[in-house]
């Protein structure tokens, strides 16, 4: 059992907490005319608007296209760190619930929307009572029982983040309630309260708390030299992340003040803003492998840190509440066409070296329009000379960045940039040896449409010489001959092409490259099993049969600050050809991988990614 207090009473409701704010929506339905009602609209109002300055300020700090050079704590946020602080906005509810209760405690009075006497106040006892009393709670909190048993909680997550201010136990954020009342009950019993000061003070003091865990320094220190005095009324980040190091100093609300007073202010608050601050403008970490992807689709978009943490924290589905944003992201869809370019989407660390995800600024659609290629190109090319530039060893080409027909899988690049220094990858012969290591020894025949595509040449090769029948979907007699030919001629009768799905009715094994339709998947037996590598993957039609997923393989174990889903794939897994791509910075290969895939060398790059700590999923 835990320590009086360190739990929260609605802790075990999950999404259901959300209802204890139905009283007040009741009162506000039940009569529009009632002064107390209005005051629980306000209140509503007030935790609505608190929710959306916390996800603002999460959004700013994981847009590291806009903060990477900016960030104090240069690791990354993982899952572990985003499940702790899943229930962040309890504190919320509570003090949503304080203020109803307040309603019925305090005497009713005529309320103005604004009284210059009552800020005065307000501000007063905030520097008088709240900043002290924060300070003195905190010092105490960090004595051995209460920051064993309580505070504890709050130091667990190693990467600030302003969802971290929320991150504490029932009894700190209690009090917390009484450091941020003070000031707005005050007035109020004097006859100097407004509803601009509920609105103004509590939004302001979050703002200020999600300002100093943001991990990002956006408080210039010419400030601070141009008015030196000012240090001592208003902390940074940097201030408050040298707290989360060395916890024993910086104990302050908003004031150093107080940790002057207190001989509890870090030495290097100042000099450390200072170096973090005219850091901005550079480079200060340059990645070692990037994986180039694009955007797949509108509602996917969405799938990203900076838009919600946790929804990206978690596998792509589509869910009810992105519907309503959906016109938001077409509009940034169009946007983005107009001016963006590559981006930077988010980063892990692998045995010390950084990894990072960039994005092209397409949706997957734009690929199939004829005009928009030449665009698409000159983006991808863009990258990896900037790439190149910065020294990065590997960027790895995703899905429809390595369309043949839209660069020949990257030999467009490599051939126009003969010294180039990064290698370029598009990691398919992973992908290949994936799916090939998903079909079981025992299967004599497989059924394969996309036959004469990259992948599927390179499958299909593979399978012959494994004496396996392919039987290979296309109509065009040239391609399948010309892939025929490579075939060693003992093998070539292992290959046989088809032009119908009718084909494959007594045919078990699918291998699926191109996008197939419920009525095309009705020709495959009963228990037959669909392997697949075509984006978007197929539906799951068939009840009587089953279906794999793409090909993907999960990450090693020792991969730090990863805290993002790709795509569809589960919580450390990620598509093959992006393993891929990390197989080759791993090894140290010096080759580009592009064009078609070496037959040869898919049980090469197999036994390598087992041996870095890759697993198939």
């Amino acid at each position: 059992m835990g320590a009086p207090l360190s739990v929260w009473p609605w802790e075990y409701l999950g999404a259901f907490k959300y209802l204890l704010y139905g009283p007040l929506l009741a009162k506000v339905l039940h009569s529009r005319f009632d002064e107390e009602d209005k005051w629980c609209l306000h209140i509503l109002i007030v935790c609505a608007l608190r929710a959306f300055t916390y996800q603002q300020w999460s959004s700013y700090s994981s847009m590291l296209f806009l903060t990477r050079n900016r960030r104090i704590f240069q690791t990354g946020i993982d899952f572990k760190q985003i499940d702790t602080e899943w229930n962040w906005d309890n504190f919320i509810i509570l003090q949503g619930l304080i203020g109803y209760i307040a309603i019925y405690i305090l005497p009713s009075m005529p309320i103005s929307l604004w009284d210059t006497r009552g800020f005065i106040l307000a501000l007063v006892l905030h520097i008088a009572a709240s900043e002290p009393l924060y300070y003195f709670s905190h010092r105490y909190l960090h004595g051995d029982y209460l920051f064993t048993h309580y505070h504890s909680l709050h130091h667990s997550s190693k990467v600030p983040h302003p969802f971290t201010a929320g991150n504490s136990t029932f009894l700190e954020q209690l009090m917390l309630s009484v450091i941020i009342g003070i000031p707005i009950l005050s007035p109020f019993l004097i006859g100097y309260g407004s509803i601009s000061l509920i609105y103004g003070y509590i939004l302001t003091f979050d703002f200020l708390r999600c300002l100093g865990h943001s991990n990002t320094e956006v408080v210039p220190y010419q400030i601070f030299e141009a008015f030196p005095l000012l240090r001592y009324f208003l902390y940074t980040p940097t201030y408050l992340s040298l707290h989360h190091t060395e916890m024993g100093t910086n104990l302050c609300l908003f004031m150093p003040l107080y940790d002057k007073l207190g001989n509890t202010l870090n030495s290097k608050s100042w000099d450390l803003h200072k170096k973090t601050s005219s850091d901005s403008g550079k480079n200060r970490t340059v990645p070692d492998f990037v994986f180039l992807a694009h955007v797949v689709d509108v509602t996917s978009s969405l799938h990203v840190p900076f838009v919600f943490r946790g929804f990206s924290s978690m596998p792509f589905k589509t869910r009810l509440f992105l519907l309503p944003l959906s016109p938001i992201a077409l509009v940034v869809l169009l946007l983005m066409w107009a001016w963006s370019k590559t981006f930077l989407i988010s980063f892990y660390n692998l045995r010390g070296y950084l990894h990072q995800t960039w994005a092209v600024p397409r949706f997957g659609f734009q690929y199939f329009l004829p005009f928009a290629r030449d665009g698409i190109n000159k983006h991808i090319e863009q990258a990896i000379l900037r790439a190149d530039r910065l020294g990065v060893k590997v960027i790895s080409l995703a899905a429809l960045n390595k369309n043949e027909a839209l660069n020949g899988g990257g030999t467009l690049f490599v051939n126009k940039h003969p010294n180039l220094r990064v290698r370029v990858v598009h990691g398919n012969t992973l992908t290949a040896a994936v799916i090939l290591h998903e079909i079981p020894d025992n299967v004599e025949e497989v059924f394969l449409t996309g036959a004469t595509s990259k992948l599927g040449r390179a499958i299909a090769l593979y399978l012959c010489q494994r004496r396996v029948r392919v039987l290979m979907l296309t109509l065009s007699t040239e391609r399948f001959r010309k892939v025929l030919k490579e075939a060693p001629a003992d093998c070539q009768k292992y290959l046989v092409q088809v032009s119908k799905y009718q084909g494959a009715q007594n045919c078990k094994t699918w291998i699926v490259g191109k996008w197939i339709t419920p009525r095309e998947q009705s020709w495959a037996p009963p228990g037959a099993h669909f392997h697949q590598f075509v984006v978007p993957p197929i539906l799951p039609f068939r009840r009587d049969c089953t279906y794999g997923d793409l090909a993907a393989m999960k990450l090693p174990d020792d991969v730090q600050g990863l805290g993002s889903c790709e795509y569809t794939m589960e919580r450390g897994v990620v598509h093959a050809c992006h393993a891929g791509g990390v197989v080759h910075f791993l090894e140290g290969w010096t080759h580009h991988e592009v064009g078609p895939i070496d037959v040869d060398r898919i049980d090469i790059v197999w036994k390598a990614a087992l041996k870095h700590g890759l697993k198939p999923v």
